[in-house]
C-alpha cells in the first residue's frame, strides 16, 4: 500500500509539475493580422459551428432513437423500403447546406487570389535552404538565410527566443500597403507561410505562382518553408518586417545605396585579409550547411573541402564548380545567387582555411571575366 501511495504522489508531482508546458497550448486558429487572416478566421468559425449544429442534430436524433426504442422496452424493428419523402429530404438539405457554406467560402477565395493594383511587388524564390527577395519597382534583391548558430543547433548553447525562426535580412514590406508576391523555385518544390497574414503558396520550379498581403500592424512576423525541400527543410524560416511608410521609405533608400556600393566592389583592391573575412561569413551563410563549419563536409554527398586536390591546386576548377555547380550533384551553382565580390571571397576563404594556407588570392575581378568569357 505505501509503494502505491508514493507512486500516485509522483504522478499527482509529476502532471502538476508539467502543466506549465500547457500554458500556450490551443485548439482553435487565430484570426492573424490582415484582412485576409481574419476572413479565413471567420470562414472557419462559420463552418465549424454549422459541423456542430449538423453533429448535434443528427447524433441527438440517433442517439434518442437507440434509447426511445430499445428492445428492453419491447420494441421491434420497423420493416420497411423506400420512402420517396426521406430521400428527398436527405438529399435537398445538404445540397441547401452545401450552397450556403460555399457562398462565404467563394467570397473569401475570390479575395484571396485578387492581385491587382498592388503597391508593392516582391518576387520571392525559394533555394535549397534560403530565400531570395527581388523588389522589383526599386531594383534591388537580398538573400535571406537563417541566422540561429550552429552551436544552437547542436545543443552546444542555450536555445534563442526564436530558435530556428530568425534570419540575417528579413523581408520589409509597409504598413497598410497590397502587397503582391511573385513565387518560384530555384531548384525544388518550397512553399512560402506566414500563419498570421493566412498566406500559403508554393514555390514551384518553372513557374510564377501569385498571392497578396496587406499588414495592418507594424511588427515582425514569422513563418517557416512547408514543403519538404531536403536535407535542410526545417533550417529555412522567413522573416517579415512590416514597418510604417517613411520607415520604409529610408530602408528603401538604404537598400539602393547598398546595392550600388556592392556592384563597385569588383572594381576594388583587395587584401587577402579582406577577402578571408567576408568569405567566412559567405561560407557560414550559403555553404557550412552542407560542408560543414569546418570544411570535412558530409561525404561521399558533400565532399571535405579541407586538403582535396581541387581546392589546394585546381584554381580554375574551383572557380568553374562555385559559379556553375556539378550537374548531377547536390552542389548548386551559385553564380546567380552571390555577386562577384563574395564569390572571390569565399573561394578565397576555401583555399585558405582549416589549414589549407595555400596563400591564393581570387579577386572579383577575376570572377567578372569568369562570368563573362
Amino acid at each position: 500500500m505505501h509503494v502505491h501511495v508514493k507512486r500516485a504522489g509522483a504522478l499527482i508531482a509529476g502532471t502538476l509539475l508539467a502543466s506549465p508546458a500547457f500554458a500556450n497550448w490551443q485548439m482553435n486558429m487565430v484570426p492573424g493580422v490582415t484582412q485576409t487572416s481574419n476572413e479565413i478566421f471567420s470562414l472557419h468559425m462559420t463552418i465549424l459551428w454549422i459541423c456542430v449544429a449538423i453533429g448535434v442534430v443528427v447524433f441527438g436524433i440517433m442517439f434518442w432513437s437507440i434509447f426511445a426504442h430499445r428492445k428492453s422496452k419491447g420494441f421491434k424493428p420497423a420493416n420497411f423500403h423506400e420512402n420517396t419523402t426521406v430521400e428527398v429530404l436527405w438529399t435537398i438539405v445538404p445540397l441547401v447546406i452545401l450552397v450556403v457554406m460555399a457562398i462565404p467560402a467563394t467570397a473569401t477565395l475570390v479575395d484571396m487570389y485578387d492581385t491587382s493594383e498592388a503597391d508593392v511587388d516582391i518576387k520571392v524564390t525559394g533555394y535549397q535552404w534560403r530565400w531570395q527577395y527581388e523588389y522589383i519597382d526599386d531594383g534591388f534583391g537580398f538573400f535571406s538565410n537563417m541566422s540561429t548558430s550552429r552551436d544552437e543547433i547542436y545543443n552546444r548553447a542555450d536555445k534563442s527566443e526564436n530558435y530556428l525562426l530568425d534570419v540575417d535580412n528579413p523581408m520589409v514590406i509597409p504598413v497598410g500597403k497590397k502587397v503582391r508576391l511573385l513565387l518560384t523555385a530555384n531548384d525544388v518544390i518550397h512553399s512560402w507561410w506566414i500563419p498570421e497574414f493566412g498566406v500559403k503558396k508554393d514555390a514551384i520550379p518553372g513557374f510564377i505562382n501569385e498571392t497578396w498581403t496587406r499588414v495592418d500592424e507594424p511588427g515582425i512576423y514569422r513563418g517557416q518553408c512547408t514543403e519538404l525541400c531536403g536535407k535542410d527543410h526545417g533550417f529555412m524560416p522567413i522573416v517579415v518586417k512590416v514597418l510604417p511608410q517613411d520607415e520604409y521609405d529610408e530602408w528603401v533608400a538604404e537598400q539602393v545605396a547598398f546595392a550600388e556600393r556592392e556592384r563597385e566592389l569588383t572594381e576594388k583592391d583587395w587584401t587577402l585579409d579582406e577577402l578571408m573575412e567576408r568569405g567566412e561569413g559567405v561560407y557560414a551563410s550559403y555553404c557550412a550547411a552542407c560542408h560543414m563549419p569546418d570544411g570535412s563536409g558530409s561525404p561521399p554527398t558533400f565532399p571535405s573541402l579541407r586538403g582535396t586536390p581541387m581546392v589546394l591546386e585546381d584554381i580554375e576548377g574551383h572557380i568553374d564548380i562555385v559559379v556553375n555547380g556539378s550537374r548531377g550533384t547536390a552542389m548548386q551553382a551559385f553564380g546567380g545567387q552571390l555577386n562577384e565580390a563574395d564569390l572571390a571571397a569565399v573561394i578565397t576563404y576555401e583555399r585558405n582555411a582549416w589549414g589549407n594556407n595555400t596563400g591564393d588570392v581570387v579577386t572579383p575581378k577575376q570572377i567578372f571575366d569568369y562570368k563573362n568569357q
